[in-house]
C-alpha cells in the first residue's frame, strides 16, 4: 500500500477496522457490498485470498480495479446477482441506507454470510432522540480533529441525506431480521451492526 493511501481518511475509512477486527479465525473469503473505490476490499485482500467487491457503478469499479489488484470486481446489484456461494465475511460500509427495502437488504446480506461467518454493517441513519443528537455533537468535534490531523479523502459514492431511516428503526429492524445481532452507535454519524451466522 502506498504512503498516500495509508494516510487517506474519511468517515467511512475510519470504520474499516470494525470489519477487519471482526474477521473470524480461518476465514478465507469476503465480499464488500457497495465497494465504491474499493478501499475496504483492498484491505481485506491484504489478509484474505478470496475477496469480491460489488457495486452498481461501472466507472468506479474500473478505478478500484486499477488501484487494488487481486479482487474479483462485480458490476451488479447485490440483491439480484447470483453469486452461487456465500462468504466468510460480508461487509457493507455506508450502503444500507441506499437500498429501497432495508429489511430485505439485511436478509440478503445475512443469506450471503457463510455458517460461522460474520456480517458487519456500518451505516448512517437519521437522528431523532436526545442521545442521537449528543452523538452528533461529538461527531462534529471528532470530525474537526481528524480532518485537521489526517489527509481527508473525498469518496466518489452518491450521497443520500438525510438517511431514510432513524437509528431506532435500523436497530429494531436488524434485531428482527438478524437474531442476536450486536448494535453500537458511534460519533461521526455512524452505527455498526455485527452478526455471526450460526454454524
Amino acid at each position: 500500500m502506498s504512503r498516500d493511501r495509508e494516510r487517506r481518511w474519511n468517515h467511512n475509512i475510519h470504520f474499516h477496522r470494525l470489519v477487519t477486527d471482526a474477521i473470524p479465525a480461518g476465514a478465507t473469503s469476503a465480499i464488500d457490498v457497495g465497494t465504491g473505490d474499493g478501499a475496504l476490499a483492498g484491505e481485506l485482500r491484504a489478509v484474505m485470498s478470496d475477496v469480491t467487491g460489488i457495486d452498481l457503478d461501472q466507472g468506479v469499479l474500473a478505478r478500484a480495479q486499477a488501484e487494488h489488484p487481486g479482487v474479483a470486481w462485480v458490476h451488479g446489484d447485490v440483491m439480484t446477482h447470483d453469486f452461487g456461494r456465500t462468504f466468510d465475511v460480508v461487509a457493507s460500509i455506508a450502503t444500507l441506507h441506499h437500498f429501497d427495502d432495508m429489511r430485505a437488504a439485511l436478509r440478503r446480506l445475512g443469506a450471503l454470510t457463510s455458517p460461522g461467518g460474520v456480517l458487519v454493517v456500518v451505516g448512517l441513519a437519521r437522528s431523532t432522540s436526545l442521545g442521537d443528537h449528543a452523538h452528533d455533537a461529538l461527531g462534529i468535534a471528532q470530525h474537526q480533529w481528524c480532518s485537521r490531523t489526517r489527509t481527508y479523502w473525498e469518496h466518489s459514492a452518491p450521497t443520500v441525506w438525510p438517511p431514510p431511516h432513524s437509528y431506532s428503526e435500523v436497530r429494531e429492524s436488524a434485531a428482527q431480521e438478524l437474531p442476536e445481532v450486536r448494535w453500537k452507535r458511534f460519533a461521526l454519524w455512524r452505527y455498526a451492526l455485527t452478526w455471526q451466522r450460526p454454524e
